[in-house]
């Protein structure tokens, strides 16, 4: 019984606390919490309109940020895998990357793998 009323008033609590937040504090924690939980995130480069890489298995895609003034910086980065034959899957031989995607110069589509 006390568990439940625990939960009632952490319901409670969570729907005051995300009201009270302005809709970028909002995205903020969305975003944190979806970071925490993983994604199975496709990242697709462009050069054109000719796909040119894709990117696997990304937990998250980052924001840079600067080490003295703390504001973002133009580009993202994560890690994910080379889908060097394009089919959604991890295959023998593809390998786990450490990449950077510039706002400026970089045509590229992020989304949720939802063939998995």
């Amino acid at each position: 019984m006390q568990s439940i009323r625990f939960l009632g008033v952490l319901a409670i609590v969570l729907s005051l606390f995300s009201v009270s937040c302005t809709q970028e504090r909002q995205n903020q924690l969305g975003r944190s919490l979806r970071n925490w939980t993983g994604t199975n995130g496709v990242l697709d480069v462009y050069a054109g309109e000719k796909l040119v890489m894709r990117l696997i298995k990304i937990d998250k895609l980052s924001t840079a940020m600067g080490t003295d003034d703390a504001l973002p910086r133009p580009y993202r980065f994560g890690y994910g895998y080379v889908d060097e034959n394009l089919n959604f899957r991890v295959d023998t031989g593809e390998k786990r990357i450490y990449f950077e995607i510039s706002d400026y110069s970089t045509n590229y589509v992020f989304y949720e793998n939802y063939r998995d």
